[in-house]
């Protein structure tokens, strides 16, 4: 193996963790083939010895006796049975290929969750039997956290792939919008322990403000401090600190006018929410909004960033439009300690090039992106008369789960002719599986650290191999998904001598700009690149056509005429309306998470309803008080915990949960809590249309005693 020190019967092996994008550095310690521990790899000369306590459990995952290790078909009676391989795969193409015949490629769509964006060889092998098969119809879990991001820089920057971080290592402000650094790291930002290097930025003098509807930190933490803000109004700070900054006259004029374009549209825009019109919808008072302008236009040098609590609300695309906005107009784009694109060992902006304007459809459910459908449509497409979806190939997702609205995904899935679940658990969403095929985990397949590639503050590649050989009968995905191409007769990776080195040869080109191969990466422990270098955006990396970035693109004409009327309608609210954002919590990830005895101790046995004690007695409520919150999309019933660190009139209930109806995961059904996706809108006018994103952040809900 890679990487590994070796005695008798026991081996260090140098890896990397895949359960979020700065794929910390770990060391497996493996006693007669069986991995045994994950501990942080202190030699890691990016990562340096940090690693959280998900990345720690995933021997947990490796070793829980709950995996699924065996091709499962479902039986008449509705249990399963183990087959072999050869019967799975062959049913399975035999009855796709019969509903394919009778009804065409729209009767198929893949749904592709978020753990494959973390397995290199996965990707291609999807695109490449779905594309074949004519699959028309897509969805995947992108809709329910980041797409807003890719759409939001292929309208300024022309591509979709090009997001430049934050430079911490120089920045003197930085001004941070619905993260969670201290118990999810970050998103679209690559960064082992964000906590500690925001502790550098306070410590040299910086400063560094987190913007969220709940205390995430404050200045007794040293990591900066948190600015309260009412849910899903974060684009109405946004044009408020710009409207304030372009009032003081702190727009870099030379900057603007060279690179911008579309200017005058965009301050025509911003000048409609000045810090006194939003403060009432923010929960914000109008001073500090303009504070909060002022010393972030002053600043040598300021960076943003915005994660997932903006991304999910109503405007995620115009968010990150705005956020953009400010780094660019202030100068900071591009600069020492603004933000800068990222490059790493591929230069990705090309391949995500698109003119914006280009990537739209209409279609039943009016004006929407093209690509991956909105998750929150997937009922609609399964129980439509005309056309309907009749079969799905679910690979690494939970859809009844992770989608607002599971009662309707439910009764959607027992719809399905075919449904096939590539996991590695018998997940909510396998139990409506007619075959469930086992995948490997990232501790029994080589790898590269792909996720954070264009997002690293400190860019560098690994290559792992398999740090110990699969258990049972478990198979990589692109060896399911190839098995499953020959057999219907397309092409696949077995049709080479050498199928998982033809799968490599994507990589091996991706490497050649910098003078790279495969085999280099694994020869080489760490390969770290250049860090953050600003000065190069505006002449090389940019993708418009005209080398500008668009300011106000015009295709966002009725997303903006939408944001002045949404402000009215909250304004109309008040404040005491009851707003639902989900927690995150450091002991729960996703769907496997769930089920590790380690993560559910204690009290963390259940999920709770977390509302501000003020809050609370206005309603008669009180502390460990079971209480049904409930609204037009759904109900569910939770025991309420006190919590003054979040603005007025917002209740948060942690995410992951209700697996009330998942038997193959026996932790999880013996400690299901209740999921907060229940609640969470769906069908038409549930997403974003600039960007197919998901509602599910700021959902007005309501309590009543139970």
């Amino acid at each position: 193996m890679a990487n590994a020190t070796n005695g008798p019967d026991r081996a260090e092996v140098q890896t990397f963790c895949r359960v979020c994008e700065p794929a910390c550095g770990l060391i497996a310690d493996v006693e007669a083939g069986e991995l045994v521990k994950l501990r942080p790899d202190k030699t890691n000369p990016v990562t340096r010895g940090f690693a959280c306590n998900k990345g720690i459990a995933g021997v947990e995952i490796h070793r829980d006796p709950d995996r699924v290790d065996h091709p499962l078909r479902r039986k008449a009676d509705g249990s399963f049975e183990r087959v072999s391989w050869d019967e799975a795969i062959g049913e399975i193409a035999e009855r796709l290929r019969g509903l394919l015949d009778r009804h065409g490629p729209d009767a198929l769509a893949p749904y592709i969750g978020n753990p494959t964006a973390f397995n290199t060889l996965a990707q291609p092998a999807i695109g490449a039997l779905f594309a074949q098969l004519g699959a028309r119809r897509a969805f995947s879990s992108g809709t329910q956290d980041c797409a807003n991001k890719f759409s939001g820089s292929e309208a300024v920057f022309g591509s979709s792939t090009m997001h430049p971080v934050p430079d911490l290592a120089h920045t003197d402000f930085f001004l941070s919008f619905g993260a969670n650094p201290r118990v999810s790291h970050a998103s679209f930002l690559s960064i082992a322990d964000p906590v500690r290097v925001m502790r550098e930025v306070v410590a040299r003098g910086g400063r560094v403000v987190h913007v969220n509807p709940r205390e995430i930190e404050s200045e007794k933490t040293k990591a900066g401090e948190t600015l309260l803000i009412r849910p899903d109004t974060d684009v109405y700070l946004l044009a408020a600190l710009l409207c304030e900054i372009d009032r003081a006259g702190g727009f870099d004029e030379a900057v603007v006018a060279e690179h911008g374009k579309h200017v005058d549209e965009l301050r025509a825009f911003i000048s409609q929410y000045p810090a006194e019109r939003v403060a009432s919808a923010t929960g914000i008072e109008a001073e500090t909004i303009r504070q909060l302008a002022r010393d972030f236009s002053s600043a040598p040098s300021a960076s943003v960033h915005m994660s997932t609590g903006v991304n999910m609300g109503r405007q995620g695309t115009l968010a990150y439009w705005l956020l953009h906005m400010l780094s660019f107009v202030t100068g900071n784009l591009d600069r020492r300690g603004g933000n800068i694109l990222s490059v790493g060992f591929y230069a990705a902006a090309k391949a995500g090039r698109r003119p914006f304007a280009e990537g739209f459809q209409d279609s039943e459910f009016g004006r929407m992106r093209k690509g991956a459908l909105p998750g929150n449509l997937l009922p609609d497409f399964i129980e439509r008369s005309d056309d309907p979806v009749r079969a799905m190939i679910v690979v690494a997702g939970n859809p009844v789960l992770s989608i607002g609205g599971e009662a309707r995904l439910r009764s959607a899935m027992e719809k399905l002719e075919l449904l096939v679940v590539v996991d590695l658990y018998r997940n909510a969403t396998a139990e409506y599986a007619d075959f469930i095929l086992p995948s490997t985990d990232p501790f029994e397949r080589a790898d590269i650290n792909i996720t954070g590639l264009g997002l690293q503050h400190e860019p560098w590649i690994q290559y792992s191999d398999a740090v110990v050989e699969a258990r049972g009968e478990r198979r990589e995905e692109w060896w399911i998904l190839g098995r499953l191409a020959q057999a219907l007769g397309l092409k696949s990776p077995f049709d080479h001598d050498d199928p998982e080195a033809g799968l490599w040869g994507r990589i091996d080109h991706m490497l050649r700009g910098r003078s790279l191969g495969i085999e280099d990466v694994r020869e080489r422990k760490h390969i770290v690149f250049e860090g953050l270098t600003p000065g190069s955006f505006y002449a090389q990396q940019i993708q418009t056509d005209d080398l500008k970035v668009d300011c106000c693109p015009e295709a966002f004409g009725e997303a903006l005429e939408h944001c002045a009327e949404q402000l009215e309608e909250l304004d109309a609210e008040g404040p005491d309306r009851l707003k639902m954002i989900t927690r995150r919590d450091p002991f729960m990830h996703n769907s496997w998470y769930a089920n590790l005895e380690r993560m559910k101790r204690g009290d963390r046995d259940r999920n709770y309803l977390f509302i501000r004690d003020d809050d609370a007695k206005a309603r008669g409520l009180v502390e460990g008080q079971r209480v049904r919150l409930h609204n037009e999309w759904g109900e569910v019933e939770v025991e309420l915990r006190l919590d003054d660190a979040m603005t007025r009139g917002t209740v948060a209930l942690t995410h992951g949960w209700g697996n009330e109806r998942t038997p193959g995961m026996r932790v999880a059904a013996r400690t299901p809590g209740v999921n907060p996706n229940a609640l969470l809108p769906n069908g038409e006018g549930s997403f974003d249309p600039l960007s197919n994103q998901a509602f599910m952040t700021g959902i007005p809900v309501d309590i009543s005693i139970i």
